[in-house]
């Protein structure tokens, strides 16, 4: 992840399209880096832009873990501060956005039983905003690719990870599902496995449009959309549409002289957003931002703005369901 351009997103300016209509982001992240910082400052400028933000969802993003003790306990420091950070918003001295209203954590699943204590420390971190955990599971076979925090091959089916996962189970957590998009069939089987488990996928399952998969786009849709299908049986599965900005897709947005609009990213991402919609229904669909990481590629106010384009003959019903309504139920989020 690159340092924002600033100047270069400058480039391509919107006015917000139906500023009113209520929107839960439920997918951004908080860090602090030597050369990128992204607090609540920088979130509620991006917020601040023209759409209507009432709450947000954080997603771990290895984000201030703990010095010292254990390494299986450090996630919980980012817990910890993720808290922090959202009682700070809470005080109303920043707006009315609910930002951090949920938090997901990261836990190692491979601890097997042993993660529940984790889990339970990052409970206590964050009692009223603790939603549940994010263990990645992205991988390819071309290093190319790569992995968020470069798990192996297989490990949904991992009989040590199978058993942290009951833990989540028992103690009524969500879990978000990060990987690619041929390893949407493993997925299937942990949902199947787990009817009684939330599971919100992020970022359209990964479709991969670099490396090995360039040119190969008919196929790589084609095989995103059978996963797709296949998983909609599942309903416990939610899907968040977007990670549009992330250049794993190849769309090459960042490499353009200028950012895209509103309308290029519509007509670019229509394709994937109905397909999911069409298999699961608004009732399992959300938009999301996935902000400060697609902001490499366009603004906030212009990737809501498209999303807007996407559902504009959607009824009132189903666009609250896709921006609000299901992100809330997903995440149990309090009324407010």
């Amino acid at each position: 992840m690159t340092t924002p351009r600033t100047d270069w997103l400058s480039l391509t300016t919107e006015e917000a399209i139906e500023p009113d209509l209520p929107i839960c982001d439920p997918h951004h992240h908080f860090w602090d880096r030597p050369d990128f910082r992204y607090m609540l400052d920088e979130l509620l400028v991006d917020t601040g832009g023209g759409h209507n933000i009432t709450e947000t969802v954080f997603v771990e993003c290895t984000a201030m873990y703990r010095k010292g003790g254990t390494e299986s306990m450090s996630p919980v420091g980012e817990v910890e501060f993720v808290n922090g950070i959202a009682a700070q918003a809470a005080s109303g001295i920043y707006g009315e956005t609910n930002v951090a209203a949920g938090i997901v954590g990261y836990a190692d699943l491979s601890l097997g039983a042993e993660v529940q204590e984790v889990l339970e420390a990052q409970i206590a971190a964050a009692p009223e905003r603790y939603r549940g955990i994010r263990n990645s599971t992205c991988w390819d076979a071309n290093p190319e690719i790569g992995g968020y925090k470069n798990p192996p091959k297989g490990l949904m089916s991992d009989p040590k990870f199978l058993e942290g996962f009951s833990v989540l189970d028992k103690l009524g957590l969500t879990f978000d599902a990060w990987h690619y998009h041929t390893q949407l069939p493993e997925l299937v089987e942990l949902a199947q496995a787990f009817p009684n488990v939330t599971i919100i996928l992020d970022h359209l399952g990964g479709p991969i449009g670099i490396g090995p998969y360039v040119n190969k786009h008919d196929e790589m849709f084609r095989d995103w959309q059978n996963g797709i299908s296949a998983l909609a049986s599942c309903e416990n599965v939610n899907v968040k549409l977007g990670g549009t900005g992330m250049p794993l897709g190849g769309y090459g947005w960042h490499e353009r002289s200028t950012p895209p609009t509103s309308e290029d990213i519509a007509t670019v991402m229509a394709p994937y957003y109905n397909h999911c919609i069409e298999k699961l229904g608004v009732e399992r669909c959300m938009f999301e931002s996935n902000f400060p990481v697609d902001n490499q590629s366009m603004s906030y106010t212009v990737l809501w703005n498209a999303f807007k384009r996407v559902a504009k003959d959607f009824t009132a019903g189903e666009k609250s369901s896709l921006f609000r309504d299901t992100a809330r139920r997903a995440y149990r989020l309090p009324a407010n």
